[in-house]
């Protein structure tokens, strides 16, 4: 028999960020002191009580989530159909929040199976409620319910979580892998976010964050936990190593933050902002759009509750019109860098940094707004970790950089060189001249890729440790990159240095991953060290051939000597 609604307990697990490697959701996941959910939702839909059970349930949600003050987006679980009778869950639902102190903005509905028997139409309106009260939308078990594609096309969600029995047949099923790539482009075609969930394995991980999936939940960073949240929830990274250096490939986008906006009419009058104002609970801004959608002015509650209730403040401006009292809207481009958006509130100086911002479209739509604050915190995390994950000697990020830059570029089916930078008997020049003189060869070695780095478009660099530096980059540019590294006189001290350079060409279809071209360049490496002087010997996936380009008594202007 199935536990009855008032005798369940919750565990709460958290999403992760792999732009940041913060936490950006938990999710209160029912348990019930007897069996599962699903049977305690079937047994009340036979009963014709599913509506009132689930509306309960997540009421009950908000308030055991409350001991823990996380301050972080919860995520509450409703079916298709309590969402499309918002009548029936709003009472329940914001009288916990009024009673926990939380904001309709700070919950996320996700919307999960059964979809079928539930009119679309009146679903599309439920959503289209709770989207006007501020709550944040999403849809649950992408690939395993019973949700409709037109649906997921209609709807305007914040997000949409691909199914954890999907994702277990990760990495090595093809059709599974083409499927996520799908939703991927799905999403950010359409400026929503996409989570996978339920990720057990170090390998399903590096597999979704290849395909683009940018936020996480499972087993692998923290299981869901009954009573306590997991421990560090707020600040503690994701294990194994998710937070990711900010690069110009990883940076976070507007789009990674955006909330549904609360609209307006652009002909609205200022009490028809006031009512929306103080409607249930307000929202932080409200947007004016004209008919084509596109945002005409945007007004911030402060200030605008501020001009109202001041001396005469209603009987001026009640029945005028909004616009009166409103800001021309501050937009920024759909898929834009957060640092674009930090530029954009920089310039328009800090009194108004509180404000949010209208993310639009290609043809100018409004598509949802950002908080400045949320991002603000989200990039000085990122400056934390890609500090922390910073060579002390060279400044230069470990090998995580040019691994995702060989797997993006790997999945993007673009031809490029991994290369292994190495000096020739490093321990003899430490046990010579000491280990000063070692560190500050090591620093010139990584100043002279730093160089490289800037001045070529496509050379990615990282410093494993000790002399080891890893390179990425176009086929075309690695002669320069040789030139470089193996033409300049390294010396430490007074002691004569030589380098070697393994590098392997992946093009075609060949080398399937980083981690398969590491296992290539490791017994590479040695073979250039074999040769003498400075020196530079290459090879190909799918083969064991291999060919000295560079090395002492070696012409680089007759063919290189290829062996086998």
């Amino acid at each position: 028999m199935p536990a009855a609604a008032d005798d369940v307990g919750f565990a709460f697990q958290p999403l992760y960020s792999l732009n940041t490697g913060g936490v950006v959701g938990v999710e209160a996941l029912a348990r019930p002191a007897a069996g599962r959910v699903h049977d305690l939702l079937r047994a009340a839909q036979r009963r014709g009580r599913l509506v009132p059970v689930d509306a309960g349930l997540a009421a009950q949600a908000v308030r055991a989530e409350a001991a823990h003050e996380t301050l972080l987006p919860l995520h509450l679980n409703l079916t298709a159909l309590s969402a499309a009778a918002p009548q029936l869950v709003l009472d329940p639902l914001l009288e916990s929040l009024g009673h926990t102190g939380r904001r309709p903005r700070e919950i996320v509905l996700e919307i999960g199976a059964p979809f079928h028997g539930v009119s679309p139409k009146a679903l599309l309106a439920g959503m289209q409620r709770f989207g006007e009260l501020g709550f944040r939308l999403a849809f649950d078990g992408l690939g395993a319910g019973d949700l409709p594609l037109n649906l997921l096309a209609e709807a305007r969600v914040d997000l949409v979580k691909l199914d954890r029995t999907a994702l277990r047949r990760l990495p090595g099923e093809d059709a599974t892998v083409a499927l996520v790539e799908s939703l991927v482009h799905f999403t950010s075609r359409t400026g929503i976010r996409l989570a996978a969930t339920g990720i057990e394995a170090e390998e399903q991980l590096a597999t979704v964050r290849r395909l683009g999936v940018r936020i996480v939940q499972g087993n692998l960073f923290a299981p869901a936990r009954a009573g306590a949240m997991p421990a560090g929830l707020v600040t503690a990274p994701p294990e194994p190593a998710l937070p990711v250096p900010l690069t110009p490939t990883t940076a976070p986008r507007v789009d990674d933050f955006r909330h549904p906006a609360t609209t307006l009419p652009e002909d609205a009058t200022c009490d028809d902002v006031r009512r929306v104002l103080l409607d249930q609970d307000a929202p932080s801004g409200i947007v004016g759009l004209d008919r084509a959608g596109r945002p005409r002015w945007s007004i911030d509650r402060a200030r605008f509750l501020l001009d109202l209730t001041g001396p005469f403040g209603h009987a001026l401006h009640a029945n005028k019109a909004a616009a009166r009292l409103a800001d021309p809207p501050r937009t920024i481009r759909t898929g834009a860098g957060a640092l674009e958006l930090l530029d954009l509130v920089a310039d328009a100086g800090l009194t108004r940094s509180g404000d949010d911002i209208i993310v639009v479209g290609p043809d100018g739509e409004c598509l949802g707004v950002v908080f400045v604050t949320e991002i603000v915190r989200a990039m000085a995390e990122a400056k934390i970790e890609e500090a922390a994950a910073l060579n002390p000697l060279t400044r230069l990020p470990g090998s995580d950089t040019v691994a995702r830059e060989v797997d993006r570029r790997i999945a993007a089916g673009r031809p490029l060189v991994v290369a292994w930078l190495d000096v020739d008997s490093f321990k003899r020049i430490n046990d010579t001249v000491g280990f000063a003189a070692g560190d500050d060869l090591i620093r010139a070695l990584g100043r002279a890729l730093t160089d490289l780095a800037a001045k070529l478009r496509s050379v990615t660099v990282s410093h494993v440790g000790g002399d080891d530096f890893l390179i990425a980059c176009d086929i075309d540019e690695i002669p320069a990159v040789a030139d470089t590294l193996l033409g300049t006189p390294w010396t430490a001290e007074h002691l004569s240095v030589t380098v070697s350079l393994a590098t392997v060409v992946c093009a075609g279809t060949a080398a399937k991953s980083y981690r398969e071209v590491s296992r290539l360049l490791a017994p590479l490496k040695k073979r250039a060290k074999d040769v003498p002087g400075s020196s530079w010997v290459n090879s190909w996936p799918g083969t064991d051939r291999f060919e000295i380009l560079r090395g002492q008594g070696h012409d680089p202007l007759r063919a290189p000597n290829q062996v086998r």
